[in-house]
């Protein structure tokens, strides 16, 4: 599986967040995109729109897991795709902003 580590992501590379609504709300990652692994199959034509045509999908979630399963996924469609390692607690931890529904100062849960 494809990774790569919070550190190494640039400001403007597309995430996209696969977490549940509510963990969406607490905190994410600022212009990342959420579509949430539980409706990713149901929403995948609308996800292909807004993915750049020349660059990378950096695929996150709490822990690395779901993340993991939705960037395979892509991968074996042909698209280039990575697991962000550790996800949003690494995030977090590495002191990158977590905003919340309200783009206020948010937490990961």
């Amino acid at each position: 599986m494809p990774t790569v580590e919070v550190a190494d992501l640039k400001d403007g590379d597309f995430l996209l967040d696969v977490r549940e609504d509510d963990e969406w709300q607490a905190g994410h990652a600022e212009g990342a995109l959420h579509v949430p692994i539980s409706e990713f199959a149901a929403r995948y034509g609308e996800f292909t729109q807004a993915v750049p045509q020349d660059g990378r999908i950096h695929v996150i979630c709490r822990s690395g897991g779901r993340s993991a399963q939705v960037a395979m996924y892509l991968v074996q469609q042909g698209i280039d795709a990575v697991n962000v390692d550790g996800g949003m607690q690494v995030w977090a931890a590495a002191g990158r902003p977590v905003v919340d529904a309200k783009g206020e100062p948010g937490s990961v849960l």
